[in-house]
C-alpha cells in the first residue's frame, strides 16, 4: 500500500526531504457509496515514491484536503461522522460546569432584556408584530414564525463568513443569544393562543386519540438532528463545528427535523383541530422544508464530493434510500440508538409532556 512504499523509501531519501511525511487511518471516500478506500496519506513534503505516481499524488492531494485532526472518528466505510456517540470517559467535569454556569447566566441574562413582564424587550416585539397582523392570532404567528426563520436561518447561512471574522465560538453565542429570544416568543404566544381561531374538528374526546397523539408527539422527538445532542458545542464550551452525520437517524432520513417537525404537527393538529393550528403547522413546515435545501447547501460547500456520497446513500423522504438499495441498514442497526443521547430524549420527552401544565402558566403569566 502507499505508506508501506513512503516508508520503504526513508530509507533511500535524506531526513529533511521526507521529515513531513504523516500517515492517517482515516478512511479516504470512494466513489462507489458502500465502499472506504484505504487509509490515506498527509503529506506536508513530497515522498520520492508517490513523485512518480500521478494517481498517487492526486489521491495524496485529496488526504491532505479531507482529512482533518478535528473530526471525529468513523466507523469503517463511512464518509460522514457517527451520530450520537457519547463517551463518557471523554467528558471533562469542568466543561459541564462550564456549561452550567453559562445557561444559568444566559438564561437569567435573557429573561432580565426580553422576558420580563413590563421591562423586557419581547413585549415591544410581539406588539409591533401584532400591529402589522391586525391581532389576527393566525397572521401573528405567521410572523413571528417568519422573523424567526429569517434570522435563524440567516445566520446559519452567513455562520462560514462569521467564524472566520470572529471566531466559531463567539458566533454561535451571537447566534443563540439572537434566536433563542424570538424561539421563546413563539413558544409561549402558540401556547397562549393555540385554541384561537375557527373550530374545523374536535375529537378530543373519541376513544384512542389522545394515545395517538401522546405516542406521534413521543415519537417524533426521536427525530431531533443528532448535532442537538451536542450540548457542549451548543453552549460554545467546545469549538461548534458544521457535522455531517451519517449514521443512526440519519439513515432514515437525511433531514429527522423536518419530519419530526412534521410528525409534531400532525399531532397537534389532530388533537387541537382549528384554523390557528392549521396555520401554525403550516409556517412550521415551510421554515423546516426550506431547511432541507438549505441544509444540504451547506454541507455541499463545506463536505464537496463527501456530502454528494451521503447524499447518494440517504433521502429526505424516509425509508426511500432503504428500499431502493442505496442505504443498507447494519444487522446491528439498533445499537445506534442505544446510546445516551436518546435515553436523555426519552426521559426530556416524558418530562415536557409532564410539565405541560407548568409551561401552560408560565405563558399566561406572560400574557403575550
Amino acid at each position: 500500500n502507499m505508506a508501506s512504499l513512503c516508508r520503504a523509501a526513508l530509507g533511500q531519501a535524506s531526513a529533511k526531504g521526507l521529515s513531513g511525511l504523516q500517515t492517517s487511518s482515516k478512511p479516504l471516500i470512494s466513489k462507489s457509496p458502500l465502499v472506504a478506500r484505504p487509509p490515506c496519506i498527509r503529506i506536508s513534503e513530497r515522498c520520492p515514491v508517490l513523485e512518480n505516481s500521478v494517481w498517487s499524488r492526486r489521491r495524496a492531494e485529496v488526504c491532505v484536503r479531507a482529512a482533518s485532526d478535528e473530526e471525529s472518528p468513523r466507523p469503517a466505510g463511512l464518509v460522514g461522522e457517527d451520530a450520537a456517540a457519547f463517551d463518557v470517559s471523554q467528558q471533562s467535569t469542568k466543561s459541564w460546569a462550564l456549561f452550567t454556569g453559562l445557561l444559568t447566566g444566559v438564561l437569567g441574562l435573557i429573561y432580565l432584556v426580553w422576558i420580563q413582564p413590563g421591562a423586557g424587550l419581547a413585549d415591544d416585539f410581539l406588539g409591533l408584530v401584532e400591529g402589522f397582523s391586525n391581532n389576527n392570532p393566525e397572521a401573528t404567528i405567521l410572523l413571528i414564525l417568519f422573523v424567526f426563520a429569517v434570522v435563524h436561518s440567516g445566520l446559519a447561512g452567513l455562520r462560514p463568513k462569521g467564524e472566520q471574522l470572529i471566531g466559531a465560538r463567539a458566533y454561535r453565542v451571537i447566534f443563540a443569544l439572537v434566536s433563542l429570544p424570538l424561539a421563546i416568543v413563539a413558544i409561549v404566544y402558540f401556547i397562549n393562543h393555540r385554541y384561537d381561531g375557527m373550530p374545523l374538528w374536535d375529537l378530543r374526546g373519541v376513544t384512542g386519540v389522545h394515545e395517538l397523539v401522546w405516542l406521534l408527539n413521543f415519537v417524533s422527538f426521536y427525530f431531533l438532528y443528532p448535532s442537538t445532542f451536542n450540548i457542549l458545542e451548543v453552549a460554545a464550551v467546545d469549538e461548534p463545528k458544521l457535522h455531517m452525520w451519517e449514521t443512526g437517524i440519519m439513515r432514515i432520513t437525511r433531514h429527522p427535523q423536518m419530519v419530526g417537525q412534521l410528525i409534531w404537527c400532525a399531532a397537534h393538529t389532530l388533537w387541537i383541530g382549528n384554523s390557528f393550528m392549521l396555520v401554525t403547522s403550516a409556517g412550521l413546515m415551510a421554515h423546516h422544508l426550506f431547511g432541507c435545501w438549505h441544509g444540504d447547501r451547506r454541507l455541499s460547500a463545506k463536505y464537496g464530493e463527501a456530502f454528494e456520497i451521503v447524499k447518494a446513500r440517504t433521502s429526505t423522504f424516509p425509508l426511500q434510500a432503504i428500499w431502493e438499495g442505496r442505504q443498507v441498514l447494519p444487522a446491528d442497526y439498533y445499537k445506534e440508538f442505544l446510546r445516551a443521547p436518546y435515553f436523555a430524549v426519552t426521559a426530556f420527552t416524558l418530562g415536557a409532556y409532564f410539565a405541560h401544565p407548568i409551561m401552560q402558566s408560565a405563558s399566561f403569566y406572560l400574557r403575550w
